[in-house]
């Protein structure tokens, strides 16, 4: 893994229960940055040991209010906040399906948690980077299936994360005079928790035999997709959406 140097730092990391957000949360604390971690899941045990640079706030990233007060007092414990992941996120298999035929209290729900929850985020840390005055760097986590349709459909869950992507963008324009970068990262098939479908060895040696590179992603290859947006090497990049799917795009 590549060496970052995070020190002084303070970033905000949602979804830090488990999968992705965990390994984005601990790849910043091992490079040395501070961190607000939220999940409406419990503390993993993962964390336990950096409770001098860590506040884990339990609680739904749907409620504004809760996310207001949580990133307004870690802003203040800590000194300002320099960067935002947004990674938390559902995939509703069986729940969430075509539009034409799904519970559309379903659709609000999904969206609810993996777009509005990412403004109710930005809306919270964005002031707070502009009157820390040196600028600021935000992720976004959409995933590459948005790109295409599929047969077997999950279309809150697509059209919501083509929602991330549009709002990335947006972001990206507003803020680039204040020195504040926001970009995407579109995962491929990662074995995360999210993916409990792969349940067998033959499961995931089939996914992994489809994938160009020959394996599935991990969540230490979004952090290190992450870690990289968030850093001053990429400090000439904003409003992009990055692939990190092991080619898997080339196949659609």
């Amino acid at each position: 893994m590549i060496a970052y140097d995070f020190t002084g730092r303070h970033a905000v990391v949602t979804g830090a229960g488990g999968g992705m957000g965990e390994a984005i949360t601990l790849a910043l604390l091992d490079a040395g940055a501070s961190v607000t971690a939220i999940d409406i899941k419990p503390r993993p045990a993962s964390l336990a040991s950096y409770d001098d640079r860590l506040t884990f706030a339990q609680g739904d990233l749907t409620d504004a209010a809760f996310v207001e007060r949580t990133i307004g007092a870690a802003g203040r414990e800590r000194g300002g906040i320099d960067y935002l992941a947004n990674v938390a996120g559902v995939l509703w298999f069986g729940r969430d399906k075509s539009a034409l035929e799904m519970d559309l209290d379903v659709w609000d729900q999904v969206f609810n948690i993996n777009l509005k929850s990412f403004v109710h985020t930005a809306r919270a840390v964005v002031p707070q980077m502009r009157a820390g005055g040196r600028g600021g760097a935000m992720v976004h986590f959409s995933t590459i299936q948005w790109y295409r349709g599929d047969l077997k459909p999950q279309d809150a869950y697509q059209a919501s994360k083509a929602g991330v992507c549009a709002l990335s963008k947006s972001l990206a324009m507003q803020l680039a005079g204040e020195r504040i970068r926001s970009n995407a990262i579109c995962p491929g098939m990662a074995l995360t928790p999210l993916q409990a479908r792969w349940d067998t060895e033959e499961k995931r040696a089939a996914v992994a035999d489809y994938t160009p590179l020959g394996r599935i992603g991990t969540p230490q290859d979004m952090a290190n997709a992450a870690l990289f947006l968030l850093s001053d090497a990429a400090s000439y990049i904003t409003g992009i959406e990055l692939a990190v799917d092991g080619g898997l795009l080339m196949r659609m």
